[in-house]
């Protein structure tokens, strides 16, 4: 056999030697670093370090040197003001990103079918230029229980005092002294009256602004017949002083539209009248010679319709989450209508050629095809709703604060709102944090995707 001697040259193979570096490569690193250098710094001041020492801070209690480990942890969830913030959180993320969603996409759609949609996009989105203390100072005016104050609730006054019975004067007492009693919110003759006599009413206690505006001066009551009590309900207080207490005299007003009942000795009401715009009246058909009760009702007299307590610990979340609805559903109109305005038309034609309704083509087909920019909106509003603060913070009155408490109050709260303690507030925060970063992190992901197409 014949060996085959390999050359010792080629037993010793040199290295592949590697490619030299580019003269600049150096130089191009230190031009990347130097622009990335600032960005990363910030974001390292004002992101990071921030994150870590809240971490680090929520194992401490009111003082940075007093480790106390898990409590705050524990005492966080076990505190009934903070469970009732995380239940109105949960309430919060339920309830307002669908509905901003919702309206947002009926407001899109709405859209395409107005001629002038310029002018509606406007009124929708002009919330949205508004900052959110401002928003809440309105709202907050917006729904006053007083009427006076309130303009909900004094429209609500309005219809029901348009469409049902009302007391004009509420607050009304009679004068002491003048045969006139007050007995369970009826003011009454104090004696018994027969038929063909006069009794009069003279009432203090009555506000000038309940007086309307209509009222005439008091005048004398005409003589009654023997079938008649005739009176004369009357304001027994001049403006300025003066006057003679218990007669009708000048500047004295009368109290119109007041019913007047002619009470027999059975209880039974026999006869009534109205005052006119002068106070008098007249109650006709009665018995001659017989007696009777002259009483003024109670429903003259009652408050009225007042509206509601929006304001109030039933009501207040309502209030609240209605304010944020009416800022923020303008922006979700806005990114959905940028969406419908990139679709493609030619399916919903296609889908209307072949018979569909307005319903399946916006079901099937427009819904589908809207479904990214829906969830970016949908998951963007809750990312907002669980940082919620502004709005919570102004709009309650001081009674309804507790009711309407949301974590982000509540970690200022503890924090720096006069509980001074920082631990819990740290601990506070970091709940928060965890509630976020799914929403955030789903959000980037479908950026990403997109980005991929």
């Amino acid at each position: 056999m014949t060996s085959v001697t390999v050359p010792a040259a080629a037993e010793r193979a040199p290295a592949p030697r590697r490619a030299p570096k580019e003269p600049g490569s150096w130089r191009k690193v230190l031009i990347t670093a130097s622009f990335l250098a600032p960005a990363l710094i910030m974001l390292g001041a004002f992101v990071l370090y921030p994150i870590v020492y809240t971490v680090f801070r929520s194992f401490f209690g009111r003082e940075d040197g007093q480790f106390v480990g898990f409590e705050n942890y524990v005492t966080m969830f076990t505190n009934d003001t903070t469970f009732t913030a995380i239940r109105n959180n949960v309430i919060w993320v339920i309830v307002a990103p669908a509905a901003c969603t919702i309206l947002g996409l009926i407001f899109a759609v709405l859209l395409e079918k107005l001629k002038w949609k310029t002018a509606f996009k406007l009124i929708i989105f002009m919330p949205m230029a508004i900052s959110m203390l401002a928003a809440g100072v309105i709202f907050r005016g917006m729904f006053q229980e007083s009427p006076q104050l309130g303009v909900v609730n004094a429209v609500i006054s309005g219809v029901q005092n348009a469409f049902g019975d009302t007391g004009g004067y509420p607050g009304a007492k009679p004068r002491d002294g003048f045969g006139v009693i007050a007995d369970g919110g009826v003011i009454a003759s104090e004696q018994e009256i027969q038929a063909g006599q006069t009794q009069d009413f003279p009432l203090t206690g009555v506000r000038q602004d309940n007086v309307p505006a209509g009222a005439a001066e008091a005048a004398p009551a005409p003589s009654a017949s023997d079938t008649q009590i005739t009176g004369t309900v009357f304001l027994d207080v001049v403006r300025g002083g003066g006057g003679t207490q218990g007669e009708i005299g000048d500047g004295k007003s009368g109290l119109p539209d007041m019913r007047v009942d002619a009470v027999g000795p059975d209880g039974s009401v026999h006869g009534f009248a109205t005052t006119g715009a002068d106070g008098t009246f007249t109650i006709d058909g009665l018995e001659s010679g017989q007696s009777y009760t002259i009483a003024l009702p109670a429903s003259n007299f009652e408050e009225g319709a007042q509206g509601v307590s929006w304001l109030s610990s039933s009501f207040i979340n309502a209030v609240i989450i209605l304010s944020y609805i009416w800022i923020w559903a303008g922006f979700a109109m806005v990114m959905i209508a940028s969406g419908l305005s990139a679709m493609d038309r030619s399916l919903q034609e296609a889908a209307r050629m072949d018979g569909a309704t307005e319903w399946q083509v916006f079901t099937r087909i427009t819904a589908p095809l809207l479904a990214p920019v829906l969830i970016v909106v949908f998951v963007t509003l809750i990312i907002n709703v669980l940082k919620i603060f502004d709005l919570v913070y102004v709009i309650p009155p001081g009674a309804s604060k507790p009711a309407a408490n949301v974590i982000a109050v509540e970690m200022w709260t503890v924090s720096f709102g006069g509980g001074a303690n920082q631990g819990l507030g740290s601990a506070l925060a970091i709940l928060l944090l965890i509630l976020v970063l799914p929403s955030m992190i789903m959000n980037v992901r479908r950026f990403r995707e997109e980005a991929k197409r």
